[in-house]
């Protein structure tokens, strides 16, 4: 049986929230196309030990290959083009569920 696999966002700094906007009007259809579900995203309601009160983006999909290919989707990569660079530092990582 594939694992479900998850897809976290953690947005440090957002220069340009008009960009991230326009990237998310298009991210957002293009990760549900791909089988992605949206669990979680805003702000913490709380963090501990060394926890940053920073933006995060909380997915699930059916495997980490459903991840990928959602990453390198064409509806995806305009999602990209139209944050383009500088707008967002962020650090995306795609994980294996434990069960």
């Amino acid at each position: 049986m594939t694992k479900k696999a998850y897809w976290a966002s953690v947005y440090r700094s957002i220069s340009k929230p008009d960009n991230l906007a326009a990237y998310a009007k298009l991210a957002g259809p293009a990760i549900t196309a791909a089988g992605g579900k949206f669990l979680a995203r805003g702000i913490p309601a709380a963090v501990k030990e060394n926890g940053l009160m920073e933006r995060l983006v909380l997915v699930e999909f059916p495997s980490v290959a459903a991840a990928e290919a959602a990453y390198a989707s064409p509806g995806y990569k305009a999602a990209l083009e139209a944050l383009g660079e500088g707008a967002v530092d962020r650090d995306l990582r795609i994980i294996e569920a434990a069960e």
